[in-house]
């Protein structure tokens, strides 16, 4: 059975409760300094007050800890009111949720009992409604600014290791977070913070998605015959300017047939920003690509804006981050991008692990210790066909476990690790290294390790993690390299690794970019966030 993507109500996608992922709240002790005669107003409410607004309306019952911790810390006082009505904050976060509500399509935001209850104190001078009805929409406000920001700052309550992702999801107190908000002069004061740099820039994209999703005139382009190249003529090249304007690769709308300059570079592109091969020749891959729906392309931004959700801060100083799904590294100094490189990652078999480090040691003329899984399917097999398979693979058995052999390969130009490899202590013995052959970081997927991570320029990496020991340089660097002795040297400062799992994301450059999902865990996430289509009537 297909999924079927409902956007304005598929939400039964974030379900959340926070105070099982977040732990018990700590007890916060009541402010005996504010009361009637020092608050801004003398509005105070009661804790059966609060109590009876929680039986009533069980949707923010999930909550009920942010709530008491909220309305403890200030002895009751109300939160959205002052003697005049509503306050300027509660006027902030309506607009900011019907932005949210517009931007994400997400009915979920929606509260159309909070909206009317709004709309008839926002109408009205001072607080001529009842009392009761102003305690109703003082923690209807309150509790719909909880929703909101655990949906939009913390993301859904899934158990994100069922999706192998193990770097640690940032925890952020919901009821600090609305006392900081009521305190500042604008909807969200501390968002900048608290929403990752990267979920900003994919946002807008969705809204362009959606766009071509109302207008319904997708279509599917058939394979050429043969690939398409410059200065050529062909009847599908009129529908693939049409597509590619419509993704915003072609700058303007050209119904002529011929393979022209702007097409060509409107082509490479879009290859770009689809990892695929650059060669400017349109053939089944590039038309595969430009063929995915706009419904398709919809929910994969939507889950990786879920997963930008989960992401920690960036940090300040130095950092690197590997996205698995792009095949590159990004080397971070001092917060801002110092380089990029390709790498090698995971075959889907032996898939490399998201998680998060610190790395602490670089490696020079590394010996290797073969894992027991690669002796018993490959070496062992090995040498019962050859019995010189160990020495030419620069090989040696320095014992025995059980009835396996333990296998290292010595340092030198055909161990596996290359010349160097780069250790962030973790439990799923994931590291960098070198490799031996070279020629695979040309190719356009490159999932071909057992789950280490292989670097396209490990000196300049060893470089700049060396660049502040004034004993190293790149002269004595090369010499540790093509030694024929290990060599473990500890880094002054460890350096914080990110290793992630984004398949859609905006670059520097501001360009939307998608990559497949090579170890298929979009659609894990796929199946836990989305609404599958009725089978029938009931």
């Amino acid at each position: 059975m297909r999924c079927k993507f409902y956007p304005p109500f598929f939400l039964c996608l974030f379900i959340f409760s926070f105070s099982c992922r977040q732990g018990k709240n700590k007890d916060v002790e009541i402010d005996s300094s504010i009361t009637i005669l020092t608050s801004f107003n003398n509005l105070f409410l009661d804790s059966p007050s609060l109590a009876g607004f929680l039986n009533r309306n069980p949707t923010y019952q999930r909550f009920a800890d942010q709530f008491y911790n909220f309305y403890k810390e200030r002895n009751y006082e109300y939160a959205w009111f002052d003697t005049s009505g509503l306050g300027e904050q509660s006027h902030n976060f309506i607009n900011l949720l019907n932005t949210t509500i517009s931007e994400l399509h997400d009915s979920s935001l929606y509260d159309a009992t909070l909206y009317k209850m709004y709309k008839e104190f926002h109408d009205v001078a001072g607080l001529k409604k009842s009392s009761r009805e102003a305690l109703e929409t003082e923690l209807r406000l309150s509790g719909q600014f909880f929703k909101y920001a655990a949906k939009v700052y913390n993301g859904s309550d899934v158990d994100v290791t069922q999706l192998g992702w193990y770097i640690p999801r940032k925890k952020i107190s919901l009821s600090a977070l609305l006392d900081t908000t009521l305190l500042g002069q604008n909807a969200l004061p501390a968002s900048n913070e608290l929403i990752n740099p990267g979920y900003k820039k994919l946002l807008p994209f969705l809204s362009r998605y959606y766009t071509l999703q109302q207008e319904g005139n997708w279509f599917l382009l058939p394979e050429p015959d043969k690939p398409l190249h410059v200065n050529e003529t062909n009847y599908l090249i009129p529908k693939i300017k049409t597509r590619l304007f419509q993704l915003g690769d072609l700058s303007y709308h050209d119904s002529t047939d011929i393979f022209d300059a702007a097409l060509l570079s409107a082509t490479k592109r879009f290859q770009k920003r689809m990892g695929l091969s650059q060669d400017g020749a349109i053939g089944p891959k590039m038309i595969k690509e430009m063929n995915v729906s706009p419904e398709k392309r919809i929910q994969q931004i939507l889950i990786n804006l879920e997963r930008m959700r989960w992401m920690p801060p960036q940090p300040a100083g130095d950092f690197i981050y590997v996205n698995i799904p792009e095949y590159k590294m990004y080397v971070y100094e001092n917060g801002k991008l110092s380089f990029s490189m390709n790498v090698i990652v995971g075959k889907t078999g032996t898939s490399t692990v998201i998680f998060s480090g610190n790395l602490q040691y670089v490696v020079f003329a590394p010996y290797w210790n073969v894992p027991k899984s690669i002796v018993e399917n490959e070496i062992v097999p090995g040498m019962k066909r050859d019995s010189n398979y160990l020495s030419n693979r620069n090989m040696q058995i320095i014992g025995h476990d059980g009835n396996l052999p333990v296998v290292r390969q010595n340092p030198g130009g055909n161990n596996s690790l290359g010349r160097v490899k780069f250790l962030f202590p973790n439990n799923y013995d994931i590291y960098f290294h070198d490799t031996p052959n070279r020629d695979l970081f040309t190719a356009t997927n490159r999932s071909f390790s057992h789950g280490c991570i292989r670097v396209g320029e490990p000196k300049k990496l060893a470089e700049f993690l060396l660049r502040n020991d004034s004993s190293w340089n790149s002269v004595k660097i090369d010499t540790a390299m093509y030694a024929s002795k290990e060599k473990w040297v500890k880094t002054a400062t460890a350096t914080p690794v990110v290793i992630a799992y984004f398949t859609a994301w905006v670059d520097d450059e501001g360009i939307l970019n998608f990559r497949k999902d090579i170890y298929q865990h979009d659609q894990k996430m796929a199946d836990k966030l989305f609404v599958k289509q009725p089978t029938g009537l009931h």
